[in-house]
């Protein structure tokens, strides 16, 4: 990544050099891929601050499902708009439950995730990413009670794939 962004790291960081003005973190919308962008964000805030600082690092946001009735398709981001959905389209109607990326095939994916007419991208702040480098921290850190502390608080919020 280093390399392939040209601008250095650490102290010798130049984002004029970037040779990219849109960083986008593209992972799967489940707890592994939250997982894999906080060690991203991470890498980026501890390596390569000023990106992160001028705004060049996004997050793009992969719907979690697919409804269809005929031709009608809609994707839900949220379990809460799939719910929303399953009103709206009422009966005979189809879903596929996305557990990755890899599960889109490439239609799907440009359509969702990467055509920039229709793609959703969080640009990331400085304080997401000290948020990311905080969490990070707490949950690779030695000191076990507030790690635990954190996963009592958000299991709630995972959707696990068991």
């Amino acid at each position: 990544m280093i390399t392939a962004f040209g601008c250095g790291i650490k102290e010798a960081v130049d984002t004029s050099k970037l040779r990219y003005h849109k960083i986008i973190i593209m992972t799967d919308a489940d707890v592994d891929g939250s997982h894999i962008a906080t060690l991203m964000l991470t890498f980026l805030y501890r390596f390569m601050k000023p990106v992160v600082e001028e705004g060049y690092v996004y997050i793009a946001q992969p719907p979690l499902y697919k409804i269809q009735k005929g031709k009608k398709v809609a994707y839900a981001y949220k379990e809460q708009e799939m719910d929303k959905l399953r009103k709206e389209f009422q009966d005979g109607y189809k879903v596929q439950r996305y557990k990755g990326l890899g599960e889109m095939d490439a239609e799907q994916l440009w359509e969702t995730t990467m055509d920039p007419s229709r793609r959703i991208l969080k640009r990331v702040t400085i304080e997401d990413a000290m948020e990311a480098d905080s969490v990070f921290s707490m949950l690779m850190g030695e000191d076990v009670e507030p790690r635990r502390e954190f996963i009592q608080a958000n299991a709630k919020y995972a959707n696990l794939d068991l």
